[in-house]
């Protein structure tokens, strides 16, 4: 872990904001001494720029789909050691991608921490309070986005608010997962109320980010405690009970409702507008990674978006490099697709027959499967993946340029949604069903007149198919009805193949297939978090074997809920 809690400062160095056009792409000319770095706002905003992009980029390159969706089932990789073991519940402590994922989340709390602590202890007379408050509240988010996903993947972290203390003695014992998601919270509430109303630049969060994020983290507090505010004796100890305390319910009804009803930010009219480089930092982003669009030899490491290459199938949808070609959608999200959600069915998988003016732009377009011959089987993933250099001007051999959603608008409607839902079997409530249809609406699909915890599961999972979130929902409702995720991934059709029959005209499973699919283990409560990298359990023997984790002193709550919603 050494290697991860390190201080970033040149990172922080790199980059100043003269411009507010794209503040990524800046010249600093600041001195790099961290105590004397600090002494303008435009310094203040330079510190906070890679918390966008550079320390998430080894997350991004692979966790982000990998475990959101690899995990859930959602993609189908025989040939990817950086997603089967996660697909197929088989994943040791050496899998690929563990240490990448661990040491990213853990390069984002080093970051945040040394944006923090140099701002309060290093800013000079020159800085506004105003800029202090905004970049300290921009890396709070950022951290405790963080500490959610740790939370959510280990059921574990290690709490920490000084890079350096940790980096002098970094064996230390990891806290539980109720304490950590705690740690989440208080940062995102301090977030939302310090950030500013509207984005400072193009791409950075606001607070209505951070309320966007706390109705995801209330949502997966509500399933992890009892009654009530967490208070370090009400953890939830059931994990088969049933029900959610409502308080964190009604908690994540309130910030979700914040967004809704102040915020400007509103659904795109097309949802496969949502995946272009033309609009990036959209009205419906809340928080995305930002990325520089350029050649891969002339831009530095961790500012490209590399998930393109990992998705394309072909060197005529990507530039040069392509590792997609037996990456596919899975069977088993396939086959759940509603014959009426053509709209998201065709932005998100390309399947059979799908026409795609944005790619071969001067060949007319492309047709998949026609254009060139499809995969050896299944539907390959099109969401991120938006053609060559030829066809946009942007791309170039692993860099698109398109940023990473990491958080909109429709998540947030349906937040709220399943937080009115709450325990009850369904409802008709009209908020929850203005929300919930207007996802469904934009989508082509027909309005409901009652919701259920299924009608939300399939929204959430096509909606957001590929943007590395349904693997979290399921994690989230394990938290209350564990046997019934651990019965659900269980009868997957896990690492099924399945082809295009052109006879029938359909996409069918394999005459052959034996469920679960070859390499699959048997899902338990143990499938529902990860291991520790091996990396990691060297260096910390805290990490090894059975985990015993110890709880995390909170001082005082910096920011009251009672405030934040009044």
């Amino acid at each position: 872990m050494k290697s991860k809690l390190i201080l970033i400062i040149a990172l922080a160095g790199g980059m100043s904001l003269v411009s507010c056009e794209d503040f990524l792409e800046q010249e600093n000319t600041t001195n790099l001494n961290q105590e004397t770095f600090f002494d303008s706002d435009a310094a203040i905003t330079a510190a906070t720029a890679p918390l966008y992009n550079y320390v998430w980029s080894s997350f991004n390159e692979k966790a982000y789909y990998s475990m959101g969706d690899g995990r859930a089932n959602n993609i189908t990789a025989q040939y990817s050691d950086y997603i089967y073991p996660y697909t197929n519940l088989n994943e040791t402590s050496l899998a690929a991608g563990l240490d990448d994922a661990w040491g990213a989340f853990y390069s984002v709390v080093a970051q945040a921490n040394n944006t923090i602590n140099n701002i309060k202890n290093h800013a000079s007379a020159n800085v506004s309070e105003t800029a202090k408050t905004q970049g300290i509240a921009e890396a709070r988010f950022m951290r405790g986005t963080a500490y959610w996903y740790l939370a959510s993947l280990w059921g574990l972290a290690i709490i920490y608010e000084n890079t350096a203390d940790l980096v002098n003695n970094y064996v230390v014992p990891a806290n539980n997962r109720v304490d950590v998601m705690e740690f989440a919270i208080r940062d995102l509430e301090y977030a939302a109320k310090y950030l500013s109303d509207t984005p400072a630049q193009s791409g950075r969060v606001t607070k209505y980010s951070a309320f966007g994020m706390l109705s995801r983290v209330y949502l997966s507090m509500a399933g992890l405690t009892e009654n009530g505010e967490y208070n370090g004796s009400n953890v939830a100890t059931d994990p088969n009970r049933g029900t959610r305390n409502t308080y964190y319910l009604d908690l994540a009804q309130k910030a979700a409702l914040k967004v809704t009803g102040t915020s400007s930010y509103g659904l795109m009219d097309n949802y496969g507008d949502l995946f272009t480089y033309a609009n990036n930092n959209c009205k419906e982003a809340l928080f995305q990674l930002q990325w520089l669009a350029g050649s891969k030899d002339v831009l530095p490491w961790g500012s490209m978006q590399s998930i393109t290459t990992f998705f394309g199938w072909s060197t005529m949808v990507t530039d040069a490099t392509n590792w997609g070609g037996a990456t596919y959608c899975s069977w088993d999200l396939w086959d759940e697709y509603d014959p009426k959600d053509v709209i998201r069915r065709h932005y998100t998988v390309a399947s059979y027959g799908e026409f795609y003016p944005d790619m071969n732009v001067r060949g007319g377009g492309y047709t998949y499967g026609i254009t060139e011959n499809r995969g050896s089987q299944g539907a390959n993933i099109k969401k991120y993946v938006i053609g060559t250099n030829a066809d946009n001007g942007v791309s170039y051999q692993q860099s698109s340029g398109l940023n990473t959603h990491m958080l909109r608008l429709a998540e947030i409607y349906l937040n709220l949604a399943e937080a009115i839902l709450g325990n009850n079997a369904s409802t008709n409530d009209e908020t929850a069903l203005f929300f919930f249809n207007k996802v469904r609406t934009r989508a082509g699909m027909p309005s409901k007149t009652s919701i259920t915890f299924e009608d939300l599961r399939y929204e959430r999972r096509i909606e957001l198919a590929f943007e590395g979130q349904y693997w979290y929902d399921l994690i989230r409702r394990s938290y209350y009805k564990q046997q019934e995720v651990v019965n659900y991934m269980n009868n997957q059709n896990r690492n099924a193949s399945y082809d295009y029959n052109e006879t029938t005209g359909v996409y069918e499973i394999s005459e052959d297939y034996v469920a679960p699919g070859t390499g699959v283990a048997t899902a338990t409560a143990n499938s529902l978090t990860l291991p520790v990298s091996d990396v990691d359990q060297n260096k910390n023997h805290y990490l090894r074997g059975n985990i015993e984790t110890v709880p995390y002193s909170f001082g005082e709550r910096e920011v009251s809920t009672a405030d934040l919603y009044k």
